[in-house]
């Protein structure tokens, strides 16, 4: 049987990202794109792209390949009212209902998503990768890809708030009978 290989690839910067607020359905930020390159030709010519729903996601998988197809349960988390707001100002108007968010993985005072919630869609989505063989290359948010890590590793969902990710980050997933993290080092090609 072949294995699944997934790298899940995180989209590049945008303007929210780098004013450390919480995304909305905004473009890249025009300065990363120039960087993108060195990921982008490790992974060009994949057949097997998918993306996030939001503009985002499809504009950094556009970069990889000219037909990704649109995944919904790679869509960000969804944050309620909170979304376009940052940390700072969260803390300073809702300092429990930030604090409650932190420090509970099934607590949504935003009105959207729980990080719970959003580790059970990843993990059902998952599931449903583990008898599709060959490379995926999956653009999504850095939200997502925390959660895949919580799945694979099999960390509670405490853990999610220590992970960090940043743009154009890629992270290699193996399944062949059970979901492994690859690490790579520098300079190493992966086969396709």
């Amino acid at each position: 049987m072949q294995a699944t290989r997934l790298t899940l690839i995180c989209h590049a910067r945008t303007v929210a990202q780098k004013q450390a607020r919480f995304g909305l359905d905004e473009s890249l930020d025009a300065d990363w794109l120039a960087r993108s390159a060195q990921v982008v030709q490790r992974y060009r010519n994949l057949r097997q792209l998918l993306c996030g729903p939001e503009l985002r996601t499809r504009q950094t998988a556009a970069l990889f390949g000219d037909e990704p197809q649109v995944d919904p349960a790679l869509a960000d988390c969804d944050l309620g009212r909170w979304r376009g707001l940052s940390i700072d100002e969260l803390f300073k108007a809702e300092p429990q209902a930030v604090q409650t968010w932190l420090d509970d993985a099934e607590a949504a005072p935003h009105g959207g998503e729980s990080v719970a919630q959003l580790c059970r869609r990843v993990a059902e989505w998952l599931a449903g990768l583990e008898n599709r063989p060959g490379h995926l290359l999956a653009v999504t948010h850095p939200f997502v890809i925390r959660a895949a890590l919580v799945n694979v590793l099999g960390c509670p969902a405490a853990t999610f708030n220590r992970i960090d990710i940043e743009p154009l980050s890629t992270l290699e997933l193996r399944f062949n009978g059970v979901w492994r993290l690859r690490t790579q080092g520098p300079g190493q090609e992966s086969p396709r």
